[in-house]
Formats: structure tokens, sequence, C-alpha cells
């Protein structure tokens, strides 16, 4: 996701002449990190707070000394919000798809497909997507497992919840899922790392894809996306069986390197949420595409060339199923171009 950049607000003043603070830009306003310091003690006797622990009574059924337990002392972590406010904006896709097609992610996502081969075919048969697919979204995730995220995710879901107005009502429901996935699975709360986002583990969910898609695979009753490769594997292809992935399907084609009607820039302005007829899209820009599955749909993708020009693609449910995972055209394309450099 894409947060503004936030400043102090400005107010100019001279011997007679004032600027109004509505003339400002908007990134004159402060940032969250500004109104904070790091290590500052959460007021938990705060209403924000005691609203939440009453709904964990009531409708959850923690006792009174479990929450005192888990949220005692509980702190901000300045970074977080540093991070938050300094996100800067989409790379063009020219510079995006490098930072995860490498050769050395296509060689270690190659063998990663050899060395869980039987694996992945039992989740091609069960859940009905590519290996390919899976194992480029859990390199790009976690470095395969490698990167997992070094921030306290509940101090991180607190810092939200707390210091970041913007965000707050998201993160008050990501840190009850997140206790509530900690019960379920007989995980300590205080012990969990992840991103600055609040997602963890090798699949980078957050606590609540986590509850919704994670699955058990390897038979143990329980969904551990930390250490278990057929968990980790499975429940990324469960995800994306759960948005409407079918296996062996068109994921995108090209459709040239200019869009011939408004119809279509339309389409393209509105994102993954610009829907068109497949039909339309082939007599418009004069190619030849498969047929979407179910007569559903695309989506018009641009993608930036380093020449300044784009490459547009329409975007089949496949593909629209990697943005419901990640909202992002980039990141789902940088998923497919991986998948097929991953096939030997």
């Amino acid at each position: 996701m894409i947060f503004p950049r936030l400043r102090l607000s400005c107010v100019l003043f001279s011997l007679f002449v004032f600027l109004p603070v509505s003339a400002c830009s908007a990134d004159d306003k402060p940032k969250a990190a500004d109104l904070v310091k790091d290590g500052q003690v959460i007021d938990v006797q705060s209403s924000r707070y005691q609203g939440l622990f009453k709904e964990m009574r009531l409708r959850y059924h923690y006792s009174q000394e479990e929450i005192d337990a888990i949220f005692s002392g509980v702190t901000i972590k300045k970074r977080v919000l540093e991070l938050m406010d300094s996100q800067w904006e989409a790379k063009p896709y020219y510079k995006y798809f490098p930072l995860f097609i490498t050769p050395g992610m296509i060689r270690e996502g190659r063998a990663q497909l050899r060395e869980h081969s039987d694996l992945l075919d039992r989740i091609e048969k069960e859940i009905g997507v590519e290996r390919e697919i899976l194992v480029a979204i859990w390199g790009i995730e976690s470095k395969f497992g490698r990167h997992k995220g070094a921030f306290n995710l509940f101090q991180t879901l607190n810092t939200m919840y707390d210091a970041y107005p913007r965000r707050r009502t998201f993160y008050r429901q990501q840190l009850v899922h997140f206790l509530l996935l900690c019960r379920e699975n007989n995980v300590d709360p205080l012990g969990v790392t992840g991103s600055y986002g609040g997602a963890f583990g090798q699949t980078q969910f957050i606590p609540s894809s986590f509850r919704e898609y994670a699955v058990d695979f390897d038979g143990d009753a329980k969904r551990d996306v930390w250490h278990s490769i057929p968990d980790i594997l499975a429940s990324i292809a469960n995800y994306l069986h759960r948005f409407g992935w079918v296996y062996d399907a068109p994921i995108y084609r090209a459709i040239g390197a200019e869009l011939k009607s408004e119809e279509l820039r339309e389409a393209y302005s509105k994102g993954r949420r610009g829907f068109v007829d497949l039909q339309d899209v082939a007599a418009t820009q004069k190619v030849s595409l498969p047929p979407s599955p179910g007569g559903k749909k695309v989506t018009i993708v641009g993608l930036e060339l380093k020449n300044g020009g784009m490459r547009f693609v329409a975007g089949y449910p496949n593909f629209q199923a990697i943005t419901a995972w990640n909202n992002s055209n980039r990141y789902a394309m940088a998923v497919t171009e991986l998948a097929e450099k991953l096939v030997e």
C-alpha cells in the first residue's frame, strides 16, 4: 500500500501578510512519527483501548488477567511510523521487476522446485495452482523464508492502532485477528516478528489473511507459515484458489504498445477495478486472445518501459487473483514473469 508523505504544517507570516493553512500542501501536515517518542508507553487506559478490551472480554472471552498480561507495558516503535510515512511511490515496472527477477532468484527458485517436487505435485492435484507461481510468490515475499521481518509484530500492530489514525480501524482489526490466531495456534503473541506493515511468516500474511486462508498441509493439526514448507506453499495456493484461480488457464496476454479506444483507456485508468470484455479487447487491439475462464472479463495493465514507452497486457482472472494477494499490477506481473523463468 502507498501512504502519503507528511511534513510539518506551514503558516507563513510577513509584516502584514498571512498565508492560510489551507494553501499549504498536504505534504506539510505533521508526520505520525513526529508526534511520538520511541519507546513511549501506550496509554491502555484510553477509551480506545478500553473499548478494545471490552470487545475482547465479551466477544472473544479473554479474561481481564489475560489482557493485562498481554498488554502490560506495550510501547510505540517509532521506526514503524517512519517507514509508513516515508514509503516511496511505486517504481515504474522497468525498475520494479529487477528487484525480484534476478539470476539468483531464478536459480534458487528452480532448486526449490526440484527439492519440493513431490509436495508441489500434491498441491497442484489437490488445490489446483501451478507450482511455478507458488514458488515465485514464496521467493518474492520472503526470499524462500530467509526474510520474514524483524519487527515485533504485537508492538507493530499496537503502534499502528495507537499512533497512525489514518489506518487505525484496519490495524484494530488486525490486532484482534493476531491475538485470536495466536490463541488458536498456541503461539506466544509477544514472540512473533514480522514486517513494519504487520505481515509475518514465510507467506507474509497479515493476521486476517492467515486466519482465513492458511491451511494445515503437513497433517500436524497446526497452520504453520513460519517453518512448515507444506503449510507455506499450500496456504499460498489456497489463497489464490479462493480468489478464483483456474489451473492451466491464461494469466496475461500482450495487447500492444498503445490502447486504441477510450473504453480501454478508461479501464486502464481504473486499475484492477477496470473490467472489459475480452472480445472488445481483441477487436480493438486487433490481437488474437485465448478465451477467459467462464467468459469473465479482463483488466488492462500498463507496464512502463525504460525508453519511456508502455507495454500493455490483458490481465485474466488468474492475474486478478494475484492482485488480490497484493494490490499491485506490477507485483502480479513480476510474479508471473518470474514464474515463467522458473520453467526449465
